[in-house]
This record gives C-alpha cells, structure tokens and sequence, in this order.
C-alpha cells in the first residue's frame, strides 16, 4: 500500500494534537496512560511526538477519555485550521458593483 505524503497542515495538526496530549497527560505516566486507553506506550510515544501524526479516531478517543478530554475539546485545539478569510473587496468609484444586478424597477444609474 502506498501512502500519500502528509500536508504540512495534517503534520501541524499532527503536533497540536501531541502536544495537546502532552499537557493534558500531566505528570502521569505514558505507560499508565497508554495502558489505560488500550494501546501501547511507543504508540503513545509517536503521537505525542508527532510521529504518528495521523492515528486512528478510535485510538485518539480513548487517549483523550482516559485524560478527560472531550473530542470537542479535541477538534477545537487540533481540527483543520480556519481558512484565511480575503479582506474586503475594493468598490469601485462609480456605477454598479461587478456581478450586482440592479433591483426590479430600480432606476438606472447615469454617470
């Protein structure tokens, strides 16, 4: 099976969720937390460290349970980040706006 090459963003995503479980997880330790979530401690490891930057819901869902994360609390640190929204677009000095159509009965307008 070949594997597509992660994005930078699913790599940064990646980070945020290890480091998320990293200040969650305190001062306990990986192995105890690893145990109580089911999965292994290296398994741990590699997320935390963003190895493993993309596991799997099930296994991101019992981390987060056993660290008493909600996967809200989750996707809010580690979701896609927003899309950079563009600024306003310029007006220009006279006649109607590109791709505004006049209202139904609106006068036209003369320059």
């Amino acid at each position: 099976m070949v594997r597509t090459p992660l994005t930078p963003e699913e790599r940064r995503r990646g980070e945020r969720l290890g480091e998320l479980l990293r200040e969650a997880r305190g001062g306990r330790s990986m192995v105890a937390v690893a145990a109580s979530a089911g999965i292994s401690a290296e398994t741990l490891r590699k997320i935390e460290t963003g190895r493993a930057p993309t596991p799997a819901f099930f296994t991101v869902a019992a981390v987060a349970g056993v660290l008493g994360l909600s996967m809200d609390d989750v996707l809010a640190r580690c979701g896609p980040e927003p899309e950079p929204v563009a600024g306003p677009r310029p007006v220009p000095a006279s006649g109607p706006l590109p791709g505004v159509l006049p209202a139904p009965g609106a006068l036209p307008l003369t320059a």
